[in-house]
């Protein structure tokens, strides 16, 4: 059941990027180290340094040679990590894509704010 949750987000992400007037995959996938540097210096409230955290962890998860289920085992050893990349991947393009729409707002709001005398 979880497994396929997790290949509904990465579904709903895939149509997010590629719905026109949402930013593309590249802005999404550009827009990653500033959203980190935003989180980090709470610059940025729509995430969570906590949920920063799980997807560092995440990333750890698929680096590191510890696994859950080892990848010996046939189709179930690859399946945790492959899991693990969907959900980082969903999670990553989603939040980089609410924070590109963010500074739009931020530089809009710049540029459509009144002058200050």
């Amino acid at each position: 059941m979880a497994k396929a949750a997790r290949a509904a987000a990465a579904w709903k992400v895939y149509r997010d990027v590629s719905k026109p007037g949402t930013p593309g995959l590249m802005a999404r996938v550009r827009a990653i180290p500033r959203l980190i540097g935003a989180v980090i210096n709470g610059r940025y409230e729509g995430m969570t340094k906590g949920k920063l955290a799980l997807m560092g962890l995440g990333v750890a998860y698929l680096i590191s040679p510890i696994d859950v289920l080892p990848d010996f085992l046939p189709v179930i050893g690859v399946a945790d990590d492959f899991g693990v990349f969907l959900w980082l991947l969903g999670s990553l393009l989603g939040e980089s894509g609410r924070y590109v729409d963010h500074e739009r707002t931020i530089v809009r709001g710049s540029v459509d704010a009144p002058a200050v005398e």
